[in-house]
C-alpha cells in the first residue's frame, strides 16, 4: 500500500475539516433524487438531525442501519455515507436506515465534542446529551436491524480496524472487510488497539453491557435493536479521499455487495 501518513495527527485530528452544512444538503438531496425520505429529528437545543430511510414492499426484506458523524474531528464519515448514496448501490430486497451526521454542531466547532464538550459515543447509557435523546427517540420507533454499521475515524491509529460486536456467532464479514480495504487503505495489524487484543485489524470486545460505564452507540445497538455491529476505524492521519474510501469499502463489503471494478471516490 502506497498511501503514507500525513503525520499532522499529534494531539487531536489536525487534518482538514468539511463543511458540514453543505456536505448534508448534498446528501438530503442526493437521496430525494434516488427515492428515500428524510426525517429531521427535533433537537431540544441546535440544530434538527438528519435521518434518510428507504423502505421496501417486501415484508421479508433485510434491514440495514448505517450512522456516521457522531464526532465533530471525523469528517470521512459524512463523506462515505454521501458517496453511498450517490453510488445508490444496495443489497436487493433491503430496507435502509441512515444517519449521516449525529454531531452536527461538533463538526461546526471543529471539535469531537458537542457543545458542551461531551463525547456523544458515550452517551447511550445515561442520556444527557440532547442531541443522543433525539436519535434514541427516533430509533426506538425503528424496527430491529439485521446488521448496524457505524462510522468512525481514529486520529492516532496506524491503520484501517474494525470493532465486531456478534454475540450469537453470526456469520462474520470482518476478515473480508478486512481484506478489501487493504486495496485501498493501510491496515492497523497491531496485536493490541486501544487496549484490547486485536486480530489482523480487528476487535472483538466484550459485549456484555455491564462491561462499560458509559455505551457507545454500538452498546445501545446491540441492546436494544441488533445482534450485530460494526464499528469501523479510518485512521484519520492519511489523505481524506484515502479514508473515505476505506468506510465506503467497508460498508459495501458488510452489506455484501461485490467489490467495485474501479477505484472509490470521495
Amino acid at each position: 500500500m502506497a498511501v503514507q501518513r500525513l503525520g499532522l495527527n499529534h494531539h487531536g485530528y489536525a487534518g482538514e475539516p468539511i463543511d458540514s452544512e453543505a456536505v448534508l444538503r448534498e446528501i438530503r438531496d442526493a437521496a430525494l433524487a434516488r427515492g428515500w425520505r428524510t426525517h429531521e429529528l427535533p433537537v431540544e437545543a441546535g440544530p434538527g438531525l438528519l435521518a434518510l430511510t428507504r423502505s421496501s414492499a417486501d415484508s421479508l426484506a433485510r434491514r440495514f442501519y448505517i450512522s456516521s458523524g457522531i464526532h465533530g474531528d471525523e469528517p470521512a464519515g459524512p463523506l462515505a455515507v454521501r458517496q453511498l448514496v450517490l453510488d445508490d448501490e444496495w443489497p436487493a430486497n433491503s430496507e435502509l436506515w441512515l444517519c449521516p451526521c449525529l454531531n452536527p454542531m461538533g463538526f461546526q466547532l471543529r471539535q469531537r465534542e458537542n457543545p458542551l464538550k461531551l463525547d456523544l459515543n458515550r452517551q447511550y447509557r445515561h442520556l444527557v446529551a440532547v442531541e443522543t435523546r433525539a436519535h434514541i427517540a427516533w430509533l426506538e420507533r425503528q424496527p430491529s436491524f439485521e446488521v448496524a454499521i457505524c462510522l468512525h475515524e481514529d486520529w492516532e491509529s496506524q491503520g484501517f480496524y474494525l470493532y465486531e460486536l456478534n454475540p450469537d456467532g453470526r456469520p462474520s464479514h470482518a476478515e473480508e472487510v478486512i481484506r478489501r480495504v487493504a486495496e485501498v487503505c493501510p491496515i492497523d495489524r497491531s496485536p493490541v488497539i486501544e487496549g484490547r487484543e486485536a486480530q489482523e485489524g480487528v476487535v472483538r470486545p466484550s459485549t456484555d453491557p455491564a462491561s462499560r460505564t458509559d455505551w457507545p452507540e454500538a452498546f445501545w445497538l446491540l441492546t436494544h435493536k441488533t445482534r450485530h455491529c460494526y464499528t469501523v476505524e479510518a485512521p484519520s492521519d492519511f489523505p481524506l479521499p484515502t479514508r473515505v474510501g476505506a468506510l465506503v469499502t467497508a460498508t459495501k463489503a458488510i452489506l455484501g455487495l461485490p467489490a467495485p471494478t474501479g477505484g472509490v471516490g470521495e
